[in-house]
């Protein structure tokens, strides 16, 4: 099989990395990719979010799968673009993906669909704002309606705070609606699960759950970012807690979006809050979720080639139940100076070669925001440049495996978080 991943980060990185190592892969492709992609498969320099390149690329490779990573290039309907040429895509409709790129949609599903999630309020104008803060009180959640990669919420005891965002999204000052809305909603209590299903639109398979840490600095401090690292399996999580998912979340949700005539196809994220009142979901998203994907892909042992072709080709029923390894993933992410107000790049990563050398297979470093200099030299190109993922026996050996090598890395200025998977 050849196929060919969109995309230029960490989780298009590991997606590389699975799917080099799968027997039935034959020729992997990446446009346009990083160093560390680079690697693993072809690079190729086409823009993401135009459709027609990609699928003149898609063509010219002779791809049998397409596997689209970020929520831009879908929500722009690159999928369907590629569709269109006749060739099996992973990831859904740009009509479909607004499951993620509006959130005031999303809730609209869920509703229709019976799906538990937080009372809300969509807003236009400064006036609804403060009456929904008011109606809900701290803490407050606003959430940007449309893509904001991954730093799109603010949760705030500060109703100042709150509303400073809701205009910075584009709410309107005065009565008239503004270019922007948000979603403001009551504070779900609870920790927080990350939970993957590949779907076809009929068929739903769910992965195993991870948890993901999105504030910049330790204890759950400092500015809201695209996620810090992540961890799977969760220990703590009630063993029922996937099929409870699968009945009261993701099976209707596909079911309602197929019903309304866009049905989903590809990966579908439910964030969920495991509240004192049961599940409750967050938000969805329509792709692999980053940092968690690095932790639920390093123990998926069924290839993942055959299940993502299975999801773009509607044959996910005849798949048998996935494999999973016994033991931990734990992901750690380095990130540039100044992450993630104002990330800095250019900067030299150095302690790449020892982590392969001396940590693999144990750990091993995916990149996020890099790029490979004429004279060689891997530099940083993003706000989250690495993420670095070890596994173990448990949680507690795949951590200390995954710091060991964050230790090897110097990237000046950079910050991590210390706090990963550490209070379990």
């Amino acid at each position: 099989m050849k196929v060919l991943v969109i995309g230029n980060g960490a989780r298009e990185h590991a997606l590389c990395r699975s799917l080099s190592l799968d027997p039935d892969v034959t020729a992997l492709h990446c446009a346009p990719g990083n160093a560390g992609i680079a690697e693993v498969a072809t690079l190729h320099a086409v823009d993401a979010l135009d459709g027609k390149a990609v699928a003149d690329l898609a063509v010219e490779l002779a791809a049998d799968l397409v596997v689209v990573g970020p929520e831009a290039p879908l929500v722009a309907g690159v999928a369907d673009a590629v569709r269109a040429r006749s060739i099996a895509v992973f990831g859904p409709s740009a009509e479909a993906a607004q499951l993620e790129g509006s959130k005031a949609f999303a809730k609209d599903v869920m509703a229709a669909a019976g799906v538990p999630t937080a009372r809300s309020y969509l807003c236009t104008t400064a006036a609804e704002v403060d009456e929904a803060l008011d109606a809900f009180g701290a803490p407050f959640v606003v959430k940007d309606d449309g893509l904001a990669a991954g730093k799109g919420v603010v949760v705030t005891e500060d109703v100042e705070a709150a509303r400073r965002h809701a205009l910075a999204c584009g709410v309107a000052e005065g009565e008239q609606p503004g270019a922007g809305r948000v979603v403001i909603e009551e504070f779900l209590d609870g920790p927080e699960v990350s939970l993957f299903a590949v779907t076809d639109g009929e068929s739903v398979v769910p992965l195993q759950p991870a948890q993901d840490f999105k504030r910049a600095l330790d204890g759950d401090e400092g500015p809201n970012t695209g996620g810090m690292g992540a961890y799977s399996p969760l220990p703590w999580a009630e063993p029922g807690l996937v099929d409870e998912v699968l009945a009261t979340v993701l099976q209707p949700t596909v079911d309602e979006m197929r019903r309304r005539g866009t049905p989903f196809s590809g990966l579908l994220y439910a964030g969920l809050a495991i509240t004192s009142r049961g599940v409750r979901v967050i938000e969805f998203n329509a792709r692999f979720g980053d940092p968690e994907t690095q932790v639920v892909l390093a123990r998926l042992k069924t290839p993942l080639a055959g299940l993502l072709h299975a999801a773009a080709t509607g044959t996910l029923a005849a798949l048998p139940p996935l494999r999973w390894s016994e033991g931990a993933a734990v992901t750690v992410v380095i990130a540039s100076h100044g992450y993630p107000e104002a990330p800095r790049t250019g900067d030299a990563i150095e302690g790449l070669e020892e982590v392969a050398e001396q940590d693999a297979p144990d750990a091993y470093v995916l990149h996020a925001g890099t790029r490979r200099t004429e004279d060689g030299t891997v530099v940083s190109a993003g706000g989250r440049v690495l993420s670095v993922t070890g596994r173990g026996e448990d949680v507690a050996a795949a951590r200390s495996r995954a710091y060991r090598a964050v230790a090897r890395i110097h990237l000046d200025g950079s910050h991590h978080r210390t706090d990963i998977a550490g209070a379990l």
